[in-house]
């Protein structure tokens, strides 16, 4: 409860670290180990969805019903949710592929680090 808690809290996709550190708040002594094995679980009981960025190691969100996107702050490396999408790029694909999903992720800086 304390891994969904520290994800319902923060409502932005967090490293593991970053959701040990808000349920060591709530349980003392809790383990990094636990903490995998908590998003294993609420992964495979799509509570929870890993969100993948080149080159970064894997952040984890609730699980949304809708599709969304997401924004990539340069200047502080926090990750944040964009809602929308821009529509069906399977267009984009080669002719005669099959396209079963796509990912787009802005890069840029957020308003804090812009100030």
């Amino acid at each position: 409860m304390a891994v969904r808690r520290a994800l319902e809290a923060t409502r932005t996709p967090m490293r593991a670290q970053e959701i040990h550190g808000d349920a060591a708040r709530v349980v003392p002594g809790i383990g990094l180990a636990t903490v995998y094995r908590a998003l294993k679980s609420l992964i495979e009981t799509g509570q929870v969805v890993p969100v993948e960025l080149p080159g970064e190691t894997p952040r984890y969100e609730l699980a949304h019903p809708h599709h969304h996107h997401h924004f990539h702050c340069r200047g502080c490396g926090r990750v944040f949710e964009v809602e929308g999408c821009p529509g069906d790029l399977a267009a984009l694909a080669p002719a005669g592929f099959s396209v079963d999903g796509h990912e787009v992720v802005l890069y840029g800086r957020c308003t804090e680090c812009i100030a």
